[in-house]
């Protein structure tokens, strides 16, 4: 079988995107050595494409010099599916929400969230809302729709109204790096960032639907809870303090607990193991995510996590994590407190997490993955 892949985000690893297509398509090349990948870039994409184990193929556009956005739409509706008849695929993929109206060949496209339209404040200007009604009209015709979790599948469902026969949940895993450490191991990262001895990790973005404010508000009922233990918060911060990425700093000034929050901005992939591993817990208190990866990441490692209710995050900590509405600031500062002060829950907690962790892998998203592909190409 012969499989085109859109690779407009191949060598972005700072993006969801590129990191599902980065980890899924090298497993799938290995255990599939039979099958033809074919990866078709954009014309204006500076990613390495050199010496790769499958097909790499540029498909340029009379707009690559002149529009990213409108390049990129005819790239997505027009450059990818010439290619597809070019390369004589026998099934298309595209890896996030951008399937084209018209393919040569039927059409998996993977949705990870809906986030830009069942969120308001995510919706955009008149031209995105466009692109929007664009991409859900593609992935109503695509063959078959992949997602990250059974929270993103009924969403994709009710909103989109793809029939359930016709969409398929993968899960998502952490990267092999994410595992128990050892106290050898964290002490080098902890000492050079200078954290405190005992903490509660937050790790993730600054925009809305993180419902930061929300956590550090229950920082403030739980402060002298903790038994000295300390928040401490890393991601990029916000560059300026907006209504859609309220800055953290500025929170925490105005709630008085400066004292018992820190932060630490952006933190390196090889640091973050060792981060999440000497956390007492880790809070990610999101009010919707298609998967959420920083939670499984702190449970891989052996952390319990604290989770936001309502989308995906059940799914992913499932018995290795406290699930909390996020706008109720006495549940979670309740959470909190638990897992600060309770070492045999945490230990619990961390006992069951494992467990669950090892039941996401790169290689089995791949299986299930290829088995889509024939499942979609047998019919």
């Amino acid at each position: 079988m012969r499989i085109a892949i859109n690779g407009a985000f191949w060598g972005m690893d700072t993006t969801g995107s590129g990191q599902y297509l980065m980890a899924l398509l090298p497993e799938m090349a290995r255990l599939a050595p039979d099958d033809a990948f074919d990866l078709v870039l954009p014309g204006r994409l500076d990613a390495p494409a050199d010496a790769l184990p499958w097909g790499v193929h540029r498909a340029p556009t009379p707009l690559d010099r002149l529009s990213g956005n409108l390049a990129k739409v005819w790239f997505e509706q027009a450059a990818f599916p010439r290619a597809c008849r070019r390369l004589g695929a026998d099934l298309a993929h595209v890896p996030y929400l951008a399937p084209p109206l018209r393919a040569p060949a039927p059409v998996v496209v993977t949705v990870h969230d809906l986030i830009p339209i069942v969120l308001p404040e995510y919706r955009g200007t008149a031209l995105v809302r466009l692109y929007m009604r664009l991409a859900s009209a593609g992935t109503r015709r695509a063959a078959l729709v992949l997602t990250d979790s059974h929270a993103s599948a009924r969403d994709i469902e009710r909103v989109l109204g793809v029939p359930a026969e016709r969409i398929r949940v993968i899960y998502l895993a952490a990267h092999p790096r994410y595992r128990p450490q050892t106290p050898a191991e964290c002490r080098p990262v902890i000492e050079r960032l200078a954290l405190p001895s005992r903490y509660i990790l937050y790790l993730g973005g600054f925009d809305r639907r993180k419902n930061v404010p929300a956590l550090l508000r229950a920082m403030v009922r739980a402060r002298f809870l903790l038994e000295g233990a300390r928040l401490v918060v890393a991601g990029r911060l916000p560059e300026r303090d907006t209504p859609f990425t309220p800055d953290p700093r500025r929170i925490v000034r105005e709630l008085g607990i400066e004292d018992v929050v820190q932060f630490l901005g952006h933190v390196a992939e090889e640091d973050k193991p060792a981060l999440y591993a000497g956390a007492l817990a880790f809070v990610f208190p999101s009010r919707y995510e298609g998967f959420g990866l920083p939670p499984l990441e702190a449970i891989s490692c052996g952390t319990p996590a604290i989770v936001g209710q309502g989308s995906s995050l059940e799914e992913v900590v499932g018995p290795g994590g406290i699930a909390v509405p996020g706008h109720d600031i006495e549940a979670l500062a309740e959470a909190l407190v638990t897992l600060a002060t309770d070492g045999r829950r945490r230990a619990q907690l961390s006992r069951a997490g494992l467990r669950h962790a090892a039941q996401f892998s790169w290689e089995r998203a791949a299986r299930e993955t290829l088995q889509a592909y024939r499942d979609v190409a047998g019919r």
